[in-house]
């Protein structure tokens, strides 16, 4: 049962929005989480390593979730989105829709007994449709709650799951919930979308089975990956030359993106890295217009793949074309540091690095005021030096890749600055 007041509405369960409501609940302020998928963790659960220490993403976001879980200033509302946002005198009154999962969370007990005998088998979305799932799932091994969720629209309501059920927790008559909340701030921490490796026509993702994006290649490298080796969609086969396209969506005014995303050199870097180990017979090549190895550790991190044999070639690509007997991939790119020229390379796999793009869709819920976004849509920055946690909305802040890209220790690092701000806040207003 929730309560009708908090002290902070936490919007987003990914990395930063965790970071931020553990400070604040470590402080002893009351906070709500919203999150619109069945679990929390956002992108960071479904990654394999994280650079450049390549630490194990999991081993490092699961505690931290079970903590948020578990700790008493902490509610979590899953499979939930804010529906609206009122400013009254000095709070904030909230709407929620929790949108039903057709299972009961007080009685499941994650046993997974109902997607074993579920007979409908549908794209798994937190796979990027590299496997399938059933019609009734628990979005993957880890997830927090782990409960079962019913996809009702691709359910043909044969009532399998509910008839071998241990604890009666299937629960068809479930309606949405709506909750009335009253907050006295808000932090924003919802994260970023994938650039769609589509708007990139002339790369053949979608079109030809072994283009993938980078998301789907984390997958293949990650421990809760959906297969047992790195393969290629079209036909199972072990890769041994793959390409990444870098700035697949970033840097490129064609696309709308004009920005750095700040993040894709590093993770292909480690990709590459990780499929070494994986592969170590494999070719890696690298694709890039520039290297942006801008952090702590990452110029390091790049010399050591080049040091194991990655090959780094500066130069834009300008199309891929499938080869159609073997479903291998031609590259044609422009050769900048080598001899010059068009020219193309065969490979068997190609990586798309796609970029960051915002995230503005919490705007529509603001109801009585405007919420101000930057030039490329994220939360902007007020005072970005100073306060960089600051909107232009008294009282509400933002955290992690909501107010632009960033890698995972920034993102946490801006948590720590959006915590701060409220915390502050909150204590002005008494």
């Amino acid at each position: 049962m929730f309560h009708l007041e908090y002290d902070v509405m936490v919007v987003g369960g990914g990395i930063a929005g965790q970071e931020t409501s553990l400070n604040l609940a470590n402080m002893g302020f009351k906070v709500i989480l919203i999150e619109k998928e069945p679990s929390i963790g956002g992108k960071m659960i479904l990654l394999s390593k994280v650079f450049p220490t390549l630490d194990c993403a999991s081993c490092i976001a699961t505690p931290k979730m079970s903590e948020t879980m578990r700790h008493e200033n902490i509610e979590v509302l899953s499979y939930s989105e804010v529906s609206s946002i009122e400013r009254i005198d000095k709070k904030f009154k909230v709407k929620i829709l929790k949108k039903p999962k057709f299972v009961r969370e007080d009685l499941c007990t994650g046993c997974q007994e109902c997607e074993a005998n579920c007979p409908v088998n549908v794209e798994d979305q937190f796979n990027f449709g590299l496997v399938g799932r059933r019609a009734v799932y628990i979005p993957y091994s880890t997830a927090i709650p782990k409960t079962a969720v019913i996809d009702i629209d691709n359910c043909i309501l044969c009532g399998a799951c509910e008839r071998v059920c241990p604890a009666n927790a299937i629960d068809f008559t479930q309606e949405p919930e709506y909750y009335t909340l009253k907050v006295k701030s808000v932090v924003l921490a919802t994260g970023f979308n994938l650039f769609p490796a589509r708007k990139k026509p002339q790369y053949g993702f979608g079109m030809y089975p072994n283009v993938m994006d980078a998301m789907e290649m984390d997958r293949l490298l990650s421990p809760t990956r959906p297969y047992n080796a790195v393969i290629r969609p079209l036909d199972g086969k072990i890769p041994e030359n793959i390409a990444y396209i870098l700035c697949t969506g970033s840097r490129d005014v064609s696309v709308g993106n004009p920005i750095c995303s700040q993040i894709c050199c590093m993770y292909s870097i480690k990709q590459a890295q990780l499929l070494m180990g994986a592969l170590p017979l494999a070719d890696i090549t690298i694709y890039y217009i520039d290297i942006r190895a801008f952090g702590k550790g990452f110029e390091e991190f790049y010399q050591q793949a080049k040091d194991m044999g990655v090959q780094f070639i500066k130069g834009k690509v300008a199309k891929i074309e499938e080869i159609k007997e073997s479903g291998n991939l031609k590259v044609r790119y422009e050769d900048i540091e080598g001899s010059g020229g068009v020219k193309e390379m065969e490979h068997d796999l190609v990586v798309l690095s796609v970029g960051m793009l915002s995230n503005p869709q919490i705007t529509s819920s603001f109801k009585t005021e405007e919420l101000e976004l930057d030039e490329y849509f994220y939360v902007k920055q007020t005072d970005p030096l100073i306060n960089p946690a600051k909107t232009n909305l008294k009282g509400i802040f933002a955290a992690g890749t909501a107010t632009g890209p960033k890698d995972i220790p920034d993102s946490i690092l801006s948590a720590g600055a959006a915590s701060a701000e409220v915390a502050a806040y909150i204590r002005s207003l008494k």
